[in-house]
């Protein structure tokens, strides 16, 4: 079973038996918030790629991707060829492991800054090439066609639909308990999902000669 664009808009008015304007109007909304809950809870390595960029000396700031949605590893090489990897932390820690960003040296952290902008500590002291491999926001199924599909509406087509349920329940202040039925149902349909991207995760850690603990 998959859906469509126009499928899943249709399943979410039969699912809440609600055709209000306005409602029919914000499904596209549900639908993308939908998508934007399953990709924090999974992390999917077919949702990766890599982008590089060009740090200068004395600036502790690089850019953020567009498409970015979580980080998996920040790797620096100097001119040198030395290549070392930098650690994500929160943004307090380090804002506090450099307090001053005029203290220079090999970045050793780094974190979201904004919306624009990572930021890293201690501030560079010279020029890197850093490489980010990351999570990525595929493109929504609603900037399609209603005859259109997406990866998520082809193999998590339940999960995309509870999680808009969840939302359009939200929007229209519905009934607590039919709103903990659905996130219920959307945690339920996210057991399999993390199972893909733990078992590919394995595979990719084996892979590459990583060490990684054994799965609980």
């Amino acid at each position: 079973m998959s859906f469509t664009y126009l499928q899943l808009k249709d399943a979410i008015k039969a699912y809440t038996e609600y055709e209000e304007t306005s409602f029919v109007n914000n499904i596209p909304l549900f639908i993308r918030l939908s998508e934007e809950r399953i990709l924090k809870n999974v992390q999917l390595s077919l949702f990766r790629k890599n982008a590089t960029a060009q740090t200068s000396a004395s600036v502790q700031y690089i850019k953020v991707p567009s498409d970015f949605l979580a980080p998996f590893s920040l790797s620096m090489t100097g001119t040198d060829g030395d290549k070392f990897f930098v650690d994500f932390k929160d943004p307090s820690f380090v804002q506090t492991y450099t307090p001053d960003p005029t203290t220079t040296g090999l970045p050793k952290y780094y974190c979201v800054f904004d919306v624009d902008n990572f930021l890293m500590a201690p501030t560079p002291n010279a020029a890197f090439t850093a490489e980010l491999h990351y999570y990525y926001r595929p493109e929504s199924l609603t900037a399609g066609s209603d005859s259109g599909t997406s990866w998520l509406s082809e193999n998590a087509e339940m999960t995309l639909l509870y999680g808009a349920l969840i939302e359009a329940y939200i929007y229209m202040k519905g009934e607590q308990d039919i709103m903990a039925y659905y996130d219920k149902r959307f945690q339920e349909s996210l057991i399999p999902l993390k199972m893909l991207g733990e078992a590919k995760e394995t595979t990719d850690e084996y892979r590459t000669g990583k060490v990684i603990r054994a799965k609980q």
